[in-house]
């Protein structure tokens, strides 16, 4: 079989186990639809496992490599006709390279920005739920804010599911999400700042869901992505203005002087914020967030949306939602000047002669 983007495919077994919404063989055509790079040999998989996207993505720039469960050949890069012969009998082709899952071999993951070991599992009725699990988890980026880490993944995974079982495209389920965006932006705007909050976190836990529905369901694309990132980088300053000016509706408005200084210290900060990470990334090809462990357990906490969302409910309980504004004020500022040194210090140790380079690959 030829894929759409020149991909050599070859399918062996049948497998009926659906997963996600769709069959084993089109989630490999799909997951072999997505490579970008140049495959030289054939795509050979066994359709009795499922197994993580990285793993597809491995093995296709490794010609010649075999992966194995329990030494049974679950996916390789088949070099030649012969080799894929020796595949379709389920034995190791002479000459081979064996990865054995069993071994736990670890392998870098550039877009999520962590190193493990993805999962193979066979695929049936008792293990499709646990298949599920592992790659909804899969998905997950290695780093993250604490909140899409530790609070919601579960009830995401739950929403996930359910958007896969009825047929929502991940652009469907960001486009919601935007709805309740717009819908935080003006509630926080009037003062109702419970309900904005309220509806702000089904955002937050839907940006959530749109990304994992379309690395799960391997539909991701070139306009959704923009889609969701574009209303990620756009909205957050719109949520603080709105916040700020909801303050009159509590007695709590700020003087000319402190509104500039507040939205002034969290406007500048988000965008300086930003434009740091873009040069580490263009200096060193890598993300800020991953160069050291440091930087990684940073992120949990970094003035970002969601944090800075913590932060602002906090103030609530107290009826003191100007403080919790002033509050992501200082704090955006100090998380913008840990940044600006983090990346003063990579071009030190780099004029030092040391590789900036993330922890997750020494």
């Amino acid at each position: 079989m030829l894929t759409d983007n020149g991909i050599k495919l070859s399918l062996h077994g049948a497998n009926d186990t659906s997963i996600w919404g769709m069959s084993n063989a089109v989630r490999v055509e799909r997951l072999a639809g997505k490579l970008t790079a140049k495959v030289d040999g054939t795509i050979w998989v066994n359709l009795t496992y499922a197994f993580d996207p990285q793993w597809m993505r491995y093995v296709a720039e490794h010609p010649g490599l075999v992966l194995t469960m329990d030494g049974t050949p679950v996916l390789a890069n088949a070099r030649t006709e012969a080799e894929l012969e020796s595949l379709n009998k389920l034995e190791i082709p002479a000459g081979a390279t064996v990865m054995e899952y069993r071994d736990g071999p670890q392998i870098h993951n550039h877009e999520l920005r962590k190193l493990d070991t993805p999962f193979v599992t066979i695929l049936d009725s008792t293990t499709v739920k646990a298949a599920e699990r592992a790659s909804y988890f899969g998905a997950y980026k290695g780093v993250t804010d604490i909140l899409t880490k530790y609070l919601w993944p579960e009830f995401a995974l739950v929403l996930t599911r359910i958007a896969a079982k009825v047929g929502l495209t991940p652009n469907m389920v960001t486009a919601i999400g935007a709805v309740g965006c717009v819908a935080a932006t003006i509630l926080f705007y009037y003062g109702y700042y419970w309900i904005g909050c309220a509806i702000g976190f089904m955002f937050m836990v839907l940006d959530t869901v749109d990304g994992k529905l379309a690395r799960c369901t391997i539909t991701s694309s070139w306009w959704g992505n923009f889609f969701d990132h574009g209303i990620d980088l756009v909205h957050p300053p719109f949520w603080y203005w709105a916040w700020a000016v909801g303050l009159g509706t509590w007695g709590l408005a700020y003087d000319n002087q402190l509104w500039w200084w507040v939205l002034g210290v969290i406007w500048a900060g988000y965008v300086l914020q930003r434009l740091v990470e873009g040069e580490f990334i263009r200096r060193y090809d890598i993300h800020i967030h991953v160069w050291q462990k440091f930087d990684s357990d940073f992120r949990l906490i970094t003035a970002r949306r969601n944090p800075n969302m913590a932060i602002l409910v906090a103030s609530l309980p107290f009826m003191r939602p100007d403080l919790g504004l002033i509050a992501v004020a200082i704090w955006t500022a100090l998380s913008c000047l840990i940044h600006i040194v983090r990346l003063l210090q990579a071009m030190a140790a780099q004029a030092g002669g040391k590789r900036v380079e993330s922890w997750f690959t020494v």
